[in-house]
């Protein structure tokens, strides 16, 4: 089976998409991971749910989770307000990364190799030029087990 065959239409969002406004895509329609678009359309990053979550935990409860406990429920239910005025050019990663992109010749094991080797969740799909989808963690593991 190849990329062609697990490809699904994916939402995307532009560098200049507000975060919030992402977080918002990714939990309406639960989606594992956002494409992240250029100027022209095509796959610039692909930002994984936790990287969203990572931009709107308080840094001191990353380095200390035991400091998490002490926020009280009111203002730990509301984290994601964080977010507010932030794009999503300011919540990719300073240093750039293999970018988790293929054609639709890939072969499963090439998609899983992929997604093992960035850690990514999903696989954009380009074919000359043209962003055709992706292929998702969830759709590849259904084919690959038989479901």
């Amino acid at each position: 089976m190849r990329a062609r065959d697990l490809v699904t239409d994916f939402p995307t969002v532009a560098l200049d998409t507000p975060v919030h406004e992402a977080a918002r895509l990714l939990a309406a329609q639960r989606l594992p991971g956002l494409i992240v678009v250029d100027e022209r359309g095509l796959p610039s990053t692909i930002l994984p749910g936790t990287q969203v979550l990572r931009l709107a935990v308080p840094s001191y409860c990353q380095e200390d989770p035991a400091l998490a406990r002490v926020v009280d429920e009111e203002h730990a239910d509301r984290f994601l307000r964080s977010l507010d005025g932030r794009t999503v050019r300011e919540a990719l990663p300073r240093k750039p990364r293999e970018l988790p992109v293929t054609d639709p010749d890939a072969t499963m094991l090439e998609i899983a190799a992929l997604m093992a080797r960035t850690h990514s969740p999903l696989v954009a799909v380009v074919d000359h030029g043209r962003l055709l989808g992706a292929v998702t963690l969830q759709v590849l593991l259904d084919q690959a087990v038989g479901t």
